[in-house]
């Protein structure tokens, strides 16, 4: 078994979603919670000066979901055939499309920088969650499984989780107002109540 090591902050960002398929996978590895004094000397050993970075055997591997999707091909967890594969990449490669609208308001709702948190949200935030979240929703309602792809967890499975997850913790009202908030959130439910998720989820650092 390959050595891991996963660096990031001591608090759940970027690096989630990977320590989520490492639990998933039960796999151990060494979770390295940086200070930022810290990280002022580990950025230049890193690939292209940020954070998570993967250290297997000694090689690192950058950038986050490039991460959870080693992970989850080297564990069982990308989907059983190379089409299942190809959906769950897809569905990843959309989310970052998502994500790259939606962070320019979700940053300022939780703190991470300063704004016009109202502004972004209305401009920002709820039309990426109107474009995104419907996608979601066909691609459940055509497996008719619980799961994004096939019929089984895969990684995108907790990066969708754990999307909708936040989004509850620190703002509700942006599910409710979602006419089939019911879907995404039936299917975080569904992938966090898997034993070994759970117990992470349970016991994890907040």
């Amino acid at each position: 078994m390959p050595e891991y090591k996963l660096y990031y902050f001591a608090f759940r960002g970027l690096a989630e979603v990977s320590r989520q398929v490492f639990a998933l996978a039960g796999v151990e590895y060494e979770n390295v919670g940086l200070t930022k004094e810290e990280w002022v000397e580990f950025k230049k050993k890193t690939p292209f000066g940020r954070i998570p970075v993967l250290e297997v055997d000694g090689k690192l591997i950058a950038q986050s979901l490039t991460i959870a999707r080693y992970i989850a091909s080297q564990h069982g967890l990308a989907g059983k055939t190379p089409l299942e594969a190809a959906w769950a990449d897809s569905i990843a490669d959309e989310w970052r499309d998502f994500h790259g609208n939606f962070k320019k308001y979700w940053y300022l709702k939780i703190g991470v920088r300063q704004g016009d948190i109202e502004g972004t949200r209305v401009e920002y935030g709820i039309p990426a969650r109107d474009k995104f979240f419907p996608l979601i929703v066909k691609q459940l309602k055509e497996t008719g499984t619980g799961f994004l792809v096939g019929d089984s967890v895969t990684w995108v499975d907790v990066l969708i989780a754990n999307t909708v997850d936040e989004v509850e913790e620190n703002e509700p009202g942006l599910l409710q107002d979602y006419p089939e908030a019911s879907f995404v959130v039936q299917h975080k439910q569904r992938v966090h109540a898997i034993p070994a998720l759970k117990k992470w989820i349970e016991t994890r650092p907040q």
